[in-house]
């Protein structure tokens, strides 16, 4: 079988980009059992309520939710169990000092991908939202679709 080129989008938290502001992001290999690459490659993934944390001077992801593998047997994997996330030591040690240094930041899961046949999953640093900036943001957003969807009315000479 010929190896895998390109970048494989398994599934992405939209969630996460709504309820918190994206301050740095981080791409971060994953330590995976056989049974769950082979769920990953089905798209059998839930990154919703994923989160990052330190234990040990090393980054864990928890509650990320890897369904279990249809044909696997006694060799089947637990659906949420914690995985230990593939960062250099320099990496590990700034994202650890910028969620110490207070502020109200939190490391959640963006997305989840294959980079050239590895897991791979996306990190982003994150500060959380106040309810009236989802509010602006979500404005925000219909606007400028207004905007565009009037520019391409013009564009075209429809009215």
């Amino acid at each position: 079988m010929a190896k895998e080129t390109g970048r494989k989008v398994i599934a992405s938290n939209k969630k996460a980009r709504h309820d918190y502001t994206i301050l740095k992001t981080y791409e971060a290999g994953i330590v995976l059992a056989g049974t769950e690459v082979k769920s990953l490659r089905a798209g059998r993934v839930s990154l919703v309520d994923a989160f990052a944390q330190e234990r040990d001077r090393e980054i864990l992801l928890y509650g990320l939710h890897i369904a279990e593998y249809g044909f696997g047997s006694w060799t089947n994997h637990a659906p949420r169990r914690t995985r230990k996330l593939l960062l250099h030591r320099v990496e590990i040690d700034r994202i650890l000092e910028k969620l110490r240094d207070g502020g109200g930041t939190t490391l959640v899961p963006l997305s989840m991908y294959f980079d050239n046949g590895w897991a791979k999953v996306e990190l982003g640093l994150a500060r959380g939202k106040k309810e009236y900036d989802k509010r602006q943001a979500l404005a925000e957003r219909d606007a400028n679709r207004e905007i565009a969807r009037h520019l391409g009315r013009h564009l075209k000479g429809i009215r």
